[in-house]
């Protein structure tokens, strides 16, 4: 076999471990943007998609096709996401001779859409909640079928991708417009659906594997609830919410829905579940899912193994009575985003970028090698981050640690914002719904900045100047560089996350130094490796991690939080600006791009009369809509874009009077 991986990112690097182990020989596919991505490099051949766009490149059939018939590639394996739930996809695979490693055209078709699921599910007598479906129009004039509060989402969707709670009819007609967009700009098919929204759900999963002789089992449950923006942030295994019986009845309906179509392959049956443990089912995902990994590390079983075999035609060697749930496994999905932002996404440059490695921790991700891009044309998410003890709360505790020792230099993450959740009683204490985190995130948020205040600050901040101090050795190409750099100056400011600090050099050699910060003396060695560093504080080893931005600016990750140390009197990198991207929108006639994107919807025009609050038009992100809300009264004088421009941190959008 020849596996043609139609997919990027982590997983397609998920895929190729498997199949090296197998001694199966993997083809990449890729976009211009990811020509230097690892997924690429590690594959035994790669081949270019021409192109800009997804639907020229990732999400183009024929070019896949193209690409598995020049490398003679005799199976293709699509992963999660773009083509993975497209039966149009397995069909033309299936024409062309090519082994499609997933499901049938037709199981697809009865789950992969929801309101077709939907319909088995009723068939079979598994609980479901009331919805309809139709084009917005007609879901606009029918909604009091369905009633407030209301889901909706899109049908060909997932991933949380084309969803939305609404609950008045004022936010209706927008609300149905926008998710029916998103789904044909993400899934190519803008058919949408209404459903009843269950209040403080759980989101609870059953992993099945199916074969093609009619055997099927599950491996068990997973607990997805904590999200935002209705996608998935956190995961574990088993569910910490369930008992036995439910737990048992749940495994026993996603056999019975995944068996009626004949289903094959890897795939999840999703349910909510409410306050008093009655479950309805959500949707099925008819592929392989992000979150994976934690039925894997408490089964034993490798998925995508078993995806593989189960293509060929070989029977299920796995029994159900001979499978069990052992240990407990977390996942943390990092994240390009900034939490404090309503999770806005934050692509960009990586300037140091270091997985926690160790017994019982496993790093799904791009493998970014040190530094790397990551790019507005795709979803957020940079890796996953999985933890498996013998319980649940080893499992957290071990979560911390490898959070704590995940760093990502030079964009925003999520990494802090899991540190906090991690810690929180909410956590813990296995409180959490699908709302959760969206209904608290201020609180959230506060909870994790007071875990950063309590940390000692003398070391971020000594690490950060004595990394300064190295930098003064170095030869600079600038005569006014090499002056700033060596200033005799033996109590420089020092700068940490916006607050002034003196620090006295009494005696500085090498890495060691002799300090006085206030009244306080002390004694500091640094060493680094591997990106790795270590602050020796008075005889107590710190480990941190070090970088410097292309300002001259040196940040300091230390127990999972950025502290940033400036020292005002070092020169900086000539030729670049120390404004921050979005500072121009402190003039707020000038409307700023808050993030790299493309101008999908234009609102206003010019002249129009405009009020605080009012939607000036969306930029479409990493896959997700942002709405650019106008900051005063005004006029529209000039739009300075039009729709499908491609803009970036500060481009200037809209002119206002």
């Amino acid at each position: 076999m020849k596996l043609l991986i139609a997919n990027r990112g982590e997983i397609a690097l998920r895929i190729q471990r498997t199949a090296r182990r197998m001694g199966i020989s993997t083809v990449a596919v890729y976009s211009q943007h990811d020509s230097s991505a690892q997924h690429v490099l590690q594959a035994d051949e790669a081949v270019l998609l021409p192109g800009e766009s997804l639907a020229e490149t990732y999400l183009n059939i024929e070019a896949i096709l193209a690409a598995a018939k020049k490398t003679g590639a005799t199976a293709i394996h699509p992963g999660y996401g773009f083509l993975s739930e497209n039966p149009l996809f397995s069909e033309a695979c299936e024409r062309e001779g090519l082994l499609f490693v997933g499901p049938s055209a037709d199981s697809v078709r009865a789950m992969g859409n929801k309101i077709a699921a939907r319909a088995v599910a009723v068939k079979l007598g598994v609980p479901v909640t009331n919805g309809i479906t139709g084009a917005p129009e007609v879901l606009l004039k029918n909604h009091a079928n369905v009633g407030f509060p209301m889901l909706i989402k899109a049908a060909a969707g997932g991933g949380g991708k084309g969803m939305r709670i609404v609950r008045t009819e004022v936010e209706l007609a927008s609300a149905l417009e926008t998710t029916s967009r998103e789904a044909l700009n993400y899934f190519g098919d803008g058919t949408i659906y209404i459903e009843r929204f269950v209040e403080n759900p759980r989101h609870i999963e059953v992993q099945v594997l199916g074969d093609k002789h009619g055997n099927m089992v599950h491996l068990f449950e997973r607990e997805c609830s904590a999200q935002r923006r209705h996608q998935k942030i956190v995961e574990e295994a088993p569910s910490p919410t369930l008992t036995p019986e439910v737990r048992e009845k749940m495994c026993n309906s996603a056999v019975i829905l995944a068996s009626s179509i004949g289903y094959y392959s890897a795939g999840t049956i999703e349910f909510l579940v409410d306050s008093e443990l009655n479950y309805f089912f959500l949707e099925m995902n008819t592929r392989i899912q992000v979150e994976h990994p934690v039925t894997e590390m408490t089964t034993g079983v490798d998925l995508v193994e078993e995806q593989l075999r189960i293509a060929t035609g070989e029977p299920l060697s796995l029994k159900q009575q001979d499978l069990k749930q052992t240990g407990h496994a977390i996942e943390c999905r990092i994240y390009a985003e900034n939490p404090a932002n309503n999770f806005m996404p934050s692509p960009g440059f990586i300037n140091l970028y270091h997985e926690p490695y160790g017994p019982h921790i496993r790093v799904d991700s791009m493998e970014i090698a040190g530094c790397g891009q990551i790019h507005s044309f795709f979803d957020p998410m940079i890796g996953k981050l999985i933890t498996r003890s013998e319980t649940r709360e080893e499992a957290r505790l071990r979560m911390i640690t490898a959070l704590e020792n995940y760093a990502v230099q030079g964009i925003h993450t999520n990494i802090s914002f899991l540190v906090g959740l991690m810690h929180h009683p909410s956590f813990i204490d296995n409180v959490i719904t699908t709302r959760y985190i969206d209904d608290h995130l201020e609180t959230l948020i506060e909870f994790a900045e007071s875990l950063k205040s309590s940390l000692t600050p003398e070391v971020p901040l000594l690490a950060g100047f004595m990394k300064s101090l190295a930098a003064k050795r170095e030869i600079s190409e600038n005569i006014w560089q090499t002056i700033g750099y060596w200033r005799s100056i033996q109590q420089p400011e020092v700068v940490m996350n916006g607050k002034s600090f003196r620090i006295k050099i009494l005696k500085n050699r090498n890495e060691h130094l002799h300090f006085m910060l206030g009244e306080t003396e002390g004694e500091a060695e640094l060493t680094s490796a591997n990106m790795q560093s270590k602050l020796r504080l008075n005889g107590i080893s710190h480990l941190i991690y070090l970088g410097e931005d292309e300002k001259g600016r040196f940040t300091v990750t230390y127990k999972g939080f950025e502290f940033l140390v400036e020292r005002p009197d070092m020169a900086g990198p000539e030729n670049v600006s120390f404004a921050e991207t979005g500072i121009m929108n402190i003039d707020s006639g000038n409307i700023v791009s808050p993030m790299p994107g493309r101008v999908l919807k234009i609102m206003v025009s010019e002249g129009e009369e405009v009020s605080k609050g009012k939607v000036l038009m969306v930029v479409e992100a990493m896959k997700m809509e942002n709405n650019i809300l106008c900051p005063k009264d005004g006029v529209v004088d000039k739009l300075l874009v039009k729709e499908g421009d491609m803009v970036d941190g500060s481009a200037r959008l809209v002119q206002l009077s």
